[in-house]
């Protein structure tokens, strides 16, 4: 049976969704990234059961979603660097991943046995509703299969999980449109391990030069090889397509009649468009050949995004 889509304005769905968390269920709710697929981060069952929904392999952590930073100071030791993004950043687009407390309330499955921990404030009303009526850390990676495209609408997560969890919140399309940045601290060090919603260049104007994360690094979500992949073959930095593909487009010049991340050129808006993009292709066609995309500001985690979906 597909699940209930609740609007996620109404006080009463939040109410039932902390309802079906408490007792161990899976809640799809919005965030400004993406849709996330929600479970009690304390409660190994239940993070059990959103793995086996997912799919998605147990040694890939997930990011435990709290209201703030005093709530994510309970779980990881967070450093005056720490302090300073999420003063700058939360509630928004960016992970910390910080060494665990040892009575931090994300439990070792969540963790995926790591000896850290990866918080965010998200900036939804929603998800802020839902995690105060719920009291405490929900984590919440995107509500699709795994590596499936990413759902910026309850229509996605309808779509690709309708049917294996217990409720969708409607809280409209998503604002970001990808998954969050993700930014590992330890004392006033920060390595960016994963591109994403917020921009390289945004975060280093706190934390001054980050790191690149080496090869092999663990600690974040989404950092599989191959991940958001649709079923069709992607050609990536194509000037235009081939016999036989689609071709999404970004900018001024693309074919008349191609899918176009962004006309204007701005890449805030090809974030946005990004999966819903190509989650459209990947209904109409086997082969999509994708513009080149600028790796600047927000352009990183669009190709990040487009490499592991190209596998």
């Amino acid at each position: 049976m597909t699940a209930p889509v609740l609007n996620a304005a109404d006080p009463a769905a939040i109410a039932r969704a902390a309802e079906i968390l408490r007792g161990g269920g899976l809640v799809a709710m919005p965030t400004e990234t993406v849709y996330g697929l929600a479970a009690d981060a304390a409660n190994p069952r239940a993070v059990a059961g959103l793995y086996a929904a997912k799919g998605r392999p147990r040694f890939n952590p997930l990011i435990a979603h709290v209201g703030g930073f005093d709530e994510a100071a309970r779980h990881g030791q967070a450093s005056g660097l720490a302090e300073r993004l999420a003063a700058a950043f939360w509630p928004g687009p960016l992970t910390l991943v910080l060494p665990a407390r040892p009575d931090c309330g994300v439990c070792d499955l969540a963790r995926a046995g790591l000896d850290t921990v990866a918080l965010r404030a998200p900036a939804h009303p929603a998800a802020q509703s839902l995690l105060t009526a719920f009291g405490g850390p929900l984590v919440a990676p995107s509500a699709n299969p795994s590596e499936t495209i990413s759902p910026t609408t309850a229509a996605h997560v309808v779509e690709g999980m309708g049917e294996a969890i217990d409720l969708i919140l409607d809280g409209g399309p998503c604002r970001v449109g990808v998954e969050s940045t993700v930014v590992a601290v330890r004392g006033e060090g920060a390595t960016l391990l994963r591109p994403g919603g917020l921009s390289r260049a945004e975060i280093e104007a706190v934390s001054g030069p980050l790191a690149d994360a080496k090869p092999g690094e663990t600690g974040s979500p989404g950092m599989l090889r191959r991940h958001y992949a649709p079923n069709a073959r992607l050609r990536l930095n194509a000037s235009a397509p081939e016999a036989g593909e689609a071709y999404l487009g970004f900018g001024p010049g693309a074919p008349d009649g191609a899918l176009n991340l962004s006309p204007e050129g701005d890449l805030a808006e090809a974030a946005a468009n990004l999966f819903s993009c190509l989650r459209r292709l990947d209904s109409e066609t086997g082969a999509i050949a994708v513009a080149p995309v600028p790796e600047a500001g927000l352009g990183e985690a669009i190709n990040d995004r487009l490499r592991r979906a190209a596998g």
